[in-house]
């Protein structure tokens, strides 16, 4: 999968730098993956990922100190991050709408 926003992550574990590691892994795991359909999600992922309307999907990352929020074209092979914050920042968004505004 092509995992669109790389920057985004690393905007984001500069100002929190214990996520790194984790972000780190999903991306490597994420951009070798091939998925087709949700279970191949689930498959990979397990009880880490949720997922929700319009394709999107919700990564607990480094033991769910984490959320990571990504919209999934499966037909183009692309994950586009839409949100990466800390459990706490994670409660005060809607997973189904949010739209990356970098900070």
């Amino acid at each position: 999968m092509q995992v669109i926003a790389r920057r985004t992550l690393r905007q984001f574990w500069e100002r929190h730098p214990q996520a790194e590691g984790p972000i780190r892994v999903w991306f490597a795991l994420v951009s070798k993956a091939n998925w087709r359909t949700p279970a191949d999600v689930k498959r990979q992922f397990g009880a880490s990922v949720d997922f929700v309307g319009d394709n999107r999907l919700i990564f607990d990352l480094g033991g769910n100190k984490y959320r990571l929020v990504a919209h999934v074209s499966y037909s183009f092979g692309r994950v586009l991050v839409k949100f990466i914050g800390t459990h706490k920042e994670y409660d005060r968004i809607d997973p189904e709408t949010v739209k990356w505004r970098g900070r």
